[in-house]
């Protein structure tokens, strides 16, 4: 009796485990497919589509102001029907103008806007390869801090160089970080005397002796910049001798993103006919959407 009546017990307490097992499989199960269509409704995988094809586009987590816009303006439909206005081979094709939506054939394209700007995310480490997606801006003249505009992007096509190439451009890049660090030490205060001292060299027109001084000076420059304000790395010498670019751009722009597939479809949109301010004579129109 006691036995029989130990093994009800048992086998009543062996259910409700089971029972008890089963809804938190259940729970689980429930939890990880709402996670999943969660992960899908918010994708930050974007399909830019045009007649010339589809372009699958990655947007980087190191330039969260950037992606948080783009992915807001994309679930609003934002982009939807603009143009690529903007389009010159071996360089860019750039879009993003709410203005280009049913745009006349002879309107002036490339101002317009959401009404705001997003603080710069310059970042080294993103470069202009081939395929990134990067913000255009206003000049360095009124926008100083390189604020990007709130909705209009480029991306990149550039073309292939060579090491010599590079090297070059190296050469241009530390010319231009020794330039800033003249006027630098220009304008500090503690070198006013010698500031005041190029000036009547300059206006006694005395260039060889105001050369000589400023020569003299590039060692104490050249401590005032580092090699990476100047140097191309190995990683990104690689992508412009092989994929190409834009590296004189590097630094300048806020890179946020690239092409992940569909690189082609960046040089059938660049080959297009333009007209007046490099707008495509044919309308080139896109769609951008989460990839689900």
């Amino acid at each position: 009796m006691e036995t029989i009546t130990t093994f009800a017990v048992q086998k009543k307490s062996f259910t409700k485990k089971q029972y008890a097992l089963k809804k938190l499989m259940i729970f689980v199960g429930a939890l990880m497919m709402f996670a999943a269509c969660s992960q899908n409704n918010h994708s930050d995988l974007l399909l830019i589509s045009t007649e010339y094809g589809d372009m699958k586009v990655k947007l980087y987590d190191e330039t969260p102001l950037h992606k948080e816009n783009m992915l807001k303006l994309v679930d609003e439909g934002f982009y939807n029907d603009l143009l690529f206005h903007r389009v010159i081979k071996d360089f860019m094709i750039q879009g993003g103008d709410p203005d280009s939506k049913e745009a006349a054939p002879e309107k002036s394209l490339g101002n317009g806007g959401p009404g705001y700007q997003i603080d710069a995310e310059i970042l080294p480490q993103f470069f202009h390869k081939k395929g990134v997606l990067a913000a255009a801006r206003t000049g360095d003249n009124i926008n100083p801090e390189r604020k990007s505009s709130g909705s209009q992007f480029y991306i990149a096509q550039g073309q292939v160089y060579t090491n010599e190439e590079l090297d070059n451009f190296e050469q241009h890049r530390k010319a231009q970080a020794r330039r800033a660090a003249f006027s630098r030490f220009i304008q500090d205060s503690t070198n006013t005397a010698f500031a005041q001292e190029l000036q009547r060299l300059k206006t006694e027109n005395k260039m060889e002796e105001l050369n000589a001084k400023i020569i003299a000076l590039e060692p104490e420059l050249d401590k005032m910049f580092s090699d990476t304000d100047w140097k191309i790395s190995p990683e990104v010498r690689e992508a412009y001798t092989t994929v190409g670019g834009i590296p004189h751009l590097d630094g300048q722009y806020t890179v946020f993103g690239e092409v992940v597939e569909g690189l082609d479809v960046i040089d059938k949109i660049a080959a297009v006919q333009t007209g007046a301010a490099d707008r495509p004579v044919k309308d080139v129109k896109m769609t951008i959407k989460r990839i689900k």
